[in-house]
């Protein structure tokens, strides 16, 4: 009789032991496998919420098939603890593992609405902007003129109180007090008026930030990515180029950030400007001549004509040698990359070629030909536009 119990027991025994195992299979399997999510989407993890919480409306939401499993997964992975607030990207099709990279890893929010303000030359611009989960492409909202009245449009999500993403976008070549006179007409920026910085020194980018946060504070942050932006190309410069310092580094790429929008020409056009260093060539360069008239306030409004060029000023490089005193511009990253590791080239000359870009030469021969075609360029312009 008790050899008949204790074989039931320990058929019992296997039983349940396979059941476990056979749970425990099931479980990984839904763990590892792609989730239910159809579409991407967005998901917020509220400040303070706890991983039962979040697994909960991951599961409500459709994200993941089992909050249950979700949360077990994360004790075992020993990240039950790690949760970032903000709002995220879901894909759609995501396992919970990549789940929980996603909520556990941090990274900037991601609003289906962001408001970016572009500080350009051309002044500054407010985009409004829709983005849908999964999509590469976003719905514009509205465009304006930062100090016009807002669109409608704009009006109506502020009103809703939808979650929004706050940018401000700097683009590359503006002077410094160009930036400052444009934060001003970002609305949604406090704090003091802000100094304007030196030349060079802000590091054109787009920044995120909250709204009611000061203006200071994003300065600051300019600063301070320029600084470790320039340390880290300084570190990396090219042997045997005639840059001596950081500071000269620095105004070398302010200026191949004003001689060129096109990128693959950056390292070219610091080749022509290193290579007239090393020969003791001046950089005869029109932005600096143009830079010791305003002064970095504003656009010069008008054509350099041959008094500027023969204009005394200590950026004036068609009459002082070497590089002027400081930057003419804050250059962007790869314009600075660029002044510390120009191409190997023997040009000493370009000029605009009629396609937005240049065109190089070694000798004052070749460059008087390219000078020639160029003007041909420019009088058949004048032609078409006359007629």
């Amino acid at each position: 009789m008790w050899k008949h119990i204790a074989a039931n027991a320990l058929t019992l025994g296997v039983v349940v032991i396979a059941c476990i195992a056979g749970i425990v299979q099931i479980g990984k399997t839904r763990w590892a496998s792609p989730g239910p999510l159809a579409e991407a989407t967005f998901f917020e993890v509220p400040r303070g919420a706890t991983m039962r919480q979040v697994s909960e409306r991951l599961e409500a939401e459709g994200i993941v098939s089992s909050g249950s499993i979700f949360r077990i997964g994360t004790n075992y992975a020993e990240r039950g603890d790690g949760l970032k607030f903000g709002t995220y990207e879901i894909p759609a099709g995501a396992s919970m593992p990549e789940v929980l990279e996603i909520v556990t890893a941090g990274g900037q929010s991601v609003f289906p609405y962001s408001v970016t303000y572009v500080i350009r030359q051309q002044g500054p611009e407010v985009r409004v902007r829709e983005r849908v989960p999964g999509q590469p492409e976003v719905i514009e909202i509205a465009t304006y003129d930062a100090g016009e009245e807002r669109p409608e449009e704009f009006e109506a999500l502020l009103e809703r109180g939808v979650p929004i993403t706050w940018r401000v976008s700097v683009a590359p070549g503006l002077t410094s007090w160009e930036v400052i006179e444009g934060l001003k007409s970002v609305d949604i920026l406090g704090g003091d008026e802000v100094p304007v910085p030196p030349e060079g020194t802000l590091a054109p980018d787009t920044y995120e930030v909250a709204r009611g946060s000061e203006v200071g504070d994003l300065v600051g942050r300019m600063r301070e990515a320029q600084e470790r932006i320039l340390a880290d190309a300084w570190a990396n410069r090219a042997p045997g180029i005639p840059i001596e310092t950081p500071e000269e580094a620095l105004i070398l790429a302010s200026i191949v950030e004003k001689e060129t929008a096109v990128p693959d020409e950056r390292r070219r056009v610091a080749a022509v400007f290193a290579n007239r260093l090393d020969t003791g060539m001046r950089l005869q360069t029109d932005p600096t001549v143009i830079y010791g008239i305003t002064r970095g306030e504003g656009p010069l409004g008008r054509a350099i004509t041959v008094r500027d060029l023969r204009g005394q000023t200590p950026y004036n490089t068609y009459v002082v040698d070497g590089l002027p005193p400081t930057p003419i511009a804050n250059p962007g990253a790869e314009a600075i990359r660029a002044a510390l590791n120009p191409e190997e080239t023997d040009y000493l000359f370009f000029v605009a070629d009629g396609t937005g870009g240049h065109a190089f030469a070694e000798t004052l021969a070749e460059h008087n030909a390219n000078v020639a075609e160029w003007r041909a360029i420019e009088a058949a312009r004048g032609a078409t536009e006359g007629n």
